[in-house]
């Protein structure tokens, strides 16, 4: 962590445990070093951070790639390990800087329901992370985030001092589909890719509010 990171990872610790009595749960799953993929539900802007501030290493968020035009705001996010992506986050720059960084050994957070959920229920998984899995090498931790939606959803103007809780679950690893992507034809490829994205989303479905 630089410094501005850790002084933004101390803030939104001491925001979590403050306002929203936060917990946390299987932080040890996921690899301190090393590039890894952290695929979370979504369902509030608060989720980036709470799963980034569960960890005691750097992690790599997405943005919209609008956002840098901001002087400011744009080295704040580059401090902050912010990948620029396009809006829906699935351009062939932003798939690349992905790469680039997980193969460089950074955490990155992804969503694979690709928005944030309407109904705070979770959403089927698109295929775009069953793509960056295939074309990485790195190990996938399930992640998932529970009063996100209840303190700051959609219809929220202001985030509530609700309960959250953030559990990571056990590294998923995709050798298998991997191989045989290398060498299939390009209908058993989309398939591949919602398949590796359905795994993941059934993976984050099965975690609990509590420990193990």
């Amino acid at each position: 962590m630089n410094l501005s990171y850790r002084i933004g990872w101390i803030f939104f610790r001491a925001v979590f445990a403050i306002y929203f009595r936060w917990r946390t749960f299987g932080a040890e799953n996921v690899p301190m070093n090393g590039g890894v993929i952290l695929a979370s539900n979504h369902a509030s802007f608060l989720d980036p951070p709470l799963v980034g501030a569960g960890l005691k290493r750097g992690i790599n968020f997405l943005a919209r790639e609008s956002l840098f035009r901001f002087p400011i705001m744009g080295a704040v996010l580059r401090s902050w390990n912010v990948v620029p992506v396009d809006r829906e986050g699935g351009g062939a720059k932003g798939l690349k800087n992905i790469l680039d960084r997980l193969l460089n050994g950074a955490g990155i957070i992804l969503f694979p329901e690709g928005t944030r959920t309407k109904d705070g229920q979770l959403q089927p998984a698109r295929s775009g992370i069953g793509l960056t899995v295939i074309k990485s090498t790195a190990p996938v931790v399930p992640v998932r985030v529970f009063g996100t939606f209840a303190a700051y959803g959609r219809n929220h103007k202001f985030p509530r001092p609700h309960r959250l809780v953030v559990k990571y679950g056990r590294p998923m690893n995709f050798e298998a589909l991997r191989a045989e992507a290398k060498t299939c034809d390009k209908m058993r490829l989309k398939a591949i890719y919602q398949q590796v994205a359905d795994e993941i989303m059934a993976a984050i479905a099965r975690l609990e509010p509590k420990a193990d």
